[in-house]
């Protein structure tokens, strides 16, 4: 049985939860759609991510400007993609957080490549088009990107007013750095791309046990507010959903690695069923190839080109 939430909580723009701790949500929680986060507490205020372009970032902090007054001290960047980082430059003043592994990454994936890569799409065939169906909403040129002025190794707490926020890392698992956002007072988490809710979740880096343990971890912690990295904001049937679905493509392509079926064809092959409802569906190509390596392949591809392109391939078959 599919699990849906209600339609009506998953609304453009600021979730207020009442305690100091707020929510910008982008639906549909699609490619470069992801959501933010607000702590606020003694007249200061923590964020949690910036979000993809310039554009986007600035209507996110002229929404929070006008539903609270506390200056932002600290931004958190929960892992290094782009639609979580490339707004920090807006952020004057503050302090920039991430794991030590994501300001790594942070220097190979640039704005600035992306921009050429959206500028050569045209004429990159069914690869390009779909490049162009993911991110042309977004505008990457003159995007300067800024990054964190502090890092740190598994967990750090940092004070917003009286209250802590605990970051802990759990990557590498979605890609290598990532960290959930954590709030004990508010009972309310910010999980980056840990969580992606009503779309499916894309495995970069893996390995997909340590993903499934953070779920684990998630479904343990004494928390009632759950702010995904991309979707409407959930519970901890929607973390149980996720980790399912992780172990589902996990169990499914190891069958299918261990009959020879090559990683792309296994993509293919392995159904969907009730999954096949969350958006973005055809990045069960990255899962395979990410995990086929896992498995011991070694012609799995990692690299982005040829990931888009088996992505696109599918895309256009389920259109």
């Amino acid at each position: 049985m599919t699990l849906s939430f209600p339609k009506a909580r998953y609304e453009a723009g600021i979730r207020d939860f009442g305690n100091g701790s707020f929510a910008y949500l982008q639906p549909d929680g699609g490619w470069g759609l992801s959501n933010a986060g607000l702590i606020t507490d003694g007249g200061e205020a923590l964020l949690v991510d910036t979000l993809f372009d310039f554009p986007h970032t600035r209507a996110m902090l002229d929404a929070f400007a006008r539903t609270s007054s506390a200056p932002i001290r600290t931004v958190v960047n929960t892992h290094h993609n782009g639609d979580h980082c490339y707004g920090n430059a807006l952020v004057g003043g503050a302090e920039v957080v991430a794991t030590e592994r994501a300001a790594e990454e942070m220097l190979r994936e640039t704005p600035k490549g992306l921009a050429q890569v959206m500028k050569a799409a045209p004429g990159l065939g069914l690869t390009g088009e779909y490049f162009l169906h993911c991110f042309s909403r977004f505008d990457f040129d003159g995007v300067e990107t800024r990054h964190p002025d502090t890092t740190f190794k598994g967990r750090l707490t940092k004070r917003v007013g009286s209250k802590d926020v605990h970051l802990i890392e759990v990557g590498p698992a979605h890609t290598g750095g990532d960290a959930l956002v954590h709030v004990p007072a508010d009972r309310t988490l910010f999980t980056g791309d840990i969580l992606f809710v009503e779309g499916t979740p894309i495995l970069w880096v893996g390995p997909v046990g340590n993903w499934i343990e953070a779920c684990e971890m998630i479904e343990g912690m004494d928390v009632e507010t759950i702010v995904p990295g991309h979707g409407p904001v959930t519970e901890k049937k929607g973390v149980a959903r996720v980790r399912e679905y992780l172990t589902y493509i996990r169990d499914e392509a190891r069958i299918r690695f261990e009959s020879g079926l090559p990683a792309f064809e296994a993509a293919r092959d392995i159904a969907l069923n009730d999954y096949a409802s969350w958006g973005d569906s055809e990045r069960i190509a990255v899962n395979v190839a990410t995990l086929y390596r896992e498995f011991g392949a070694k012609d799995a591809p990692s690299d982005p080109a040829t990931l888009f392109g088996w992505m696109a391939q599918i895309w256009k078959d389920r259109k």
